[in-house]
């Protein structure tokens, strides 16, 4: 039976950067007030990329996707799976996996998108990995990418100055050696309306609340304890400590919440990936960027062990631990 390794990443973020100070006096347009210190200090946000109006998930992930093919050596034609996960598809159907292959010109290998909100890159990444183990693909492209901007409430401060969009990538390739130790990966519905948009199309009209919505003090409670939780299991699952862990790449979400963590797993800080003050929280493109990041400025190097997490709506979260 083969495993899987992750033998190339990329990512793509949208040129236009919107500042802290640049959404405060937006948002003081149109009488609501906040400011850079007030977001800094709630969230370790210091600015987001935002897509330009139009611009499409498909496009952000498909720029993502060549630059992680670059990264392992590959062409297009090599990958014979497409997992994109989002929550911000191009369209109802077909799914943004199979317009992402359009664009890159290949046919025939499959194609699909996952939803799983902000764990979608690791739900991808643990299916990806189940097809490569199964013999089913050699060569899987597994994307997360958002253009989140497109469902936020821009007169709700709570939830806009969270967000930006971007995209990253990863691919995820068979090989004699272990690189996938463990996956675990978890839900509870009945959690569903602490994080939600629950807006959608019904005779040609949207009905709902198409904005996100979210509960913040039961959305921080339940993803510090699920994802300890999570790392714990994953770790057991592989036979490994946890302070044998080289890097932590979380989901972006709050700084808060991704100290609480670290913390409480007894992983310094100088062990935990950031890209949130930059990126702010781009859902399922938030671990590949930051992946992306840290693996291309040489923090993660090959050999090295680094644990992958992701929670969001649904309510979902999960953990992938590998080695680069």
């Amino acid at each position: 039976m083969p495993f899987a390794r992750i033998t190339g990443t990329g990512g793509y973020l949208p040129p236009r950067i919107v500042t802290n100070n640049d959404l405060a006096a937006d948002l003081a347009a149109r009488g609501i007030e906040t400011s850079d210190t007030w977001i800094v200090e709630r969230t370790g946000i210091h600015q987001r990329h935002i897509a330009e109006p139009g611009v499409k998930t498909s496009t952000l992930a498909t720029a993502a996707a060549r630059a992680a093919l670059d990264s392992a050596g590959l062409q297009a034609g090599d990958i014979d799976l497409i997992i994109v996960a989002t929550s911000t598809p191009d369209f109802i159907f077909p799914s943004t996996a199979c317009l992402v292959q359009a664009n890159l010109g290949v046919g025939g290998a499959a194609a699909f998108d996952i939803q799983a909100v902000c764990s979608g890159f690791v739900y991808a990444l643990a299916t990806a990995n189940a097809f490569i183990r199964s013999g089913q693909a050699q060569h899987a492209l597994v994307i997360g990418a958002e253009v989140f901007s497109s469902i936020l409430d821009w007169n709700d401060r709570r939830t806009c100055v969270l967000f930006g969009d971007g995209a990253g990538a990863v691919v995820l390739s068979a090989a004699e050696a272990p690189g996938v130790l463990a996956t675990r990966l978890n839900a509870d519905g009945r959690q569903q309306h602490i994080l939600c948009a629950a807006g959608t199309v019904e005779a040609g009209k949207v009905t709902g609340d198409p904005f996100l919505r979210m509960d913040g003090q039961a959305v921080f409670k339940l993803a510090v304890n699920s994802l300890v939780q999570s790392a714990r299991d994953v770790c057991a699952q592989a036979g490994i400590a946890i302070d044998d862990i080289d890097w932590m790449v979380p989901h972006q979400a709050n700084i808060r919440i991704l100290n609480f963590i670290s913390r409480r797993l007894g992983l310094s800080d100088e062990r935990l990936v950031v890209t949130l003050d930059r990126h702010a929280n781009t859902s399922a493109a938030s671990v590949p960027l930051a992946l992306d990041v840290a693996c291309r400025d040489g923090r993660i190097r090959a050999g090295q062990t680094v644990l992958l997490q992701g929670v969001g709506g649904g309510f979902t979260w999960g953990s992938v631990l590998v080695r680069i």
